[in-house]
């Protein structure tokens, strides 16, 4: 955790979300810059990304990984508790912006929650 250095590998995985708006798989940024840096790389820039607050990750439909950009979370804490909408037609991934209200379980502590809803998107709907 700290400040991140502004690498190539940061540089450009951090213009893949500016470019996208909507979350990315873990394998579908592998596939775009393979030519540019090897899967290692890629890996070590998101869990860096995602540890600094910049980026947050949740799994999708078969168990694929995704990030999207992180809404006022910090190094020491993640704000991002919202659910994830995957279409089954297109595919596409995107953070939905309603709120959540976790239970409150005696003698737990939640630190992770995560919620993929599926279904048809606003294209793919019609």
């Amino acid at each position: 955790m700290g400040i991140i250095r502004k690498t190539k590998a940061v540089e450009t995985l951090l213009q893949e979300f500016s470019k996208s708006g909507t979350a990315i798989s873990a394998k579908l940024l592998i596939e775009r810059l393979k030519s540019k840096f090897n899967k290692t790389t890629i890996y070590r820039v998101l869990d860096k990304l995602e540890d600094d607050g910049v980026l947050h990750s949740f799994l999708g439909k078969d168990g694929l990984k995704w990030y999207a950009k992180c809404h006022g979370c910090t190094a020491i804490e993640h704000q991002d508790l919202h659910p994830h909408f995957q279409c089954l037609d297109c595919g596409k991934v995107e953070c939905l912006a309603v709120s959540v209200t976790l239970p409150k379980i005696p003698n737990r502590k939640i630190e992770v929650s995560q919620l993929l809803l599926q279904g048809k998107c606003e294209t793919c709907f019609v």
